[in-house]
């Protein structure tokens, strides 16, 4: 029953798939890239922000490509608020990402509104607008740009604006489908000078996951995210994650052609989260790296009490979850 309901779903919501894959001839910047994305979905797809059962805030660092000098390093800190209709939600991010010279860093606020399309399924559609701080400072190395003299010393400072969208579609703690497209103001936004220094283009995110109850103690569920950017090879990343006794999460995570990775997390309280995962370079990369670290610690805001009783429909107030929602 479940299968053909989730058919028939994906042959209505086809046209808007096919609306967010359009190939658009343009320029945008290519978003941080996380292991721990089932953990972070409102990072890059602003329909997931109201959807989430209580107030959630989530911090995250990456390290990655250890001892390469220059290697990025992102800082994330956003938060989801559903609202108390259950229908709409708005949600923040403020997100560093720094790779050698330059400095990039979003302010972005999100609004999503959803809907029943069965009694157990709902669509979210999300909007989120903003801008990006560029800052690249020359005098942190040598560099040349090609066909102009070198850049030692120069720094830069621009600002620019992002509209991004995307859509969630999810059954509570079973299933979940996304798709979103984090700027749409590509065309003209970054001048001859920076765009020698910004590798800009359209991004396409696809995410889902399915969680198996296999116990009473144990859930496994496998997910993936698909990031698609013109003129770039198809970056596809398939996970797997157990979660045991509601408390303790083990998996491993793979990212064709570039790395392996485990991950672990740990429900310290009703209302805290952290996870930690570790990537291996497996291409040659993994030479001169010690692979890359990721550590994210989310807060559920209403969550109280030990970990009982279960009432979904009391958003945003102090209330006690039975089964921690596994995405």
């Amino acid at each position: 029953m479940q299968h053909r309901t989730l058919h028939s779903i994906v042959i209505k919501i086809f046209p808007l798939l096919l609306l967010l894959g359009i190939v658009t001839v343009g320029r945008a910047q290519k978003e941080p890239q996380y292991t721990q994305y089932m953990y972070n979905i409102g990072s890059f797809n602003p329909g997931y922000v109201g959807t989430t059962p209580t107030p959630e805030i989530t911090g995250l660092y990456r390290a990655q490509w250890l001892d390469v000098e220059g290697s990025p390093r992102t800082l994330r800190f956003g938060a989801n608020y559903p609202l108390s209709n259950e229908t709409m939600g708005l949600g923040f991010n403020i997100i560093s990402d720094q790779l050698g010279p330059s400095t990039q860093t979003y302010v972005e606020l999100a609004y999503s509104y959803q809907f029943n399309v069965t009694d157990n399924t709902k669509l979210s559609f999300g909007m989120d607008v903003g801008g990006s701080f560029l800052n690249v400072d020359f005098s942190k190395g040598t560099f040349e740009n090609p066909g102009e003299p070198i850049l030692q010393g120069e720094i830069i400072k621009e600002f620019y604006p992002t509209v991004g969208a995307g859509f969630f579609l999810y059954e509570d703690d079973i299933w979940y489908l996304g798709a979103s497209v984090p700027n749409f103001l590509t065309d003209g936004v970054y001048n001859d000078e920076v765009a020698t220094i910004v590798d800009d283009k359209l991004q396409f995110n696809f995410i889902g996951g399915y969680v198996f109850e296999l116990s009473e103690t144990l859930k496994f569920k496998p997910a993936f995210l698909v990031n698609l950017v013109s003129g770039a090879p198809v970056n596809t990343n398939v996970s797997t994650n157990f979660l045991i006794n509601e408390r303790f999460t083990l998996g491993a995570s793979y990212r064709f052609g570039n790395a392996v990775s485990g991950l672990a997390g740990f429900q310290v309280t009703n209302s805290t989260f952290i996870g930690y995962s570790y990537d291996y370079n497996t291409n040659p990369l993994g030479e001169f790296s010690k692979g890359s670290h990721e550590v994210i610690l989310k807060f559920y805001l209403g969550r109280e009490g030990s970990i009982q009783g279960n009432d979904k429909k009391l958003r945003g107030k102090p209330k006690q979850i039975d089964t921690p929602r596994f995405f």
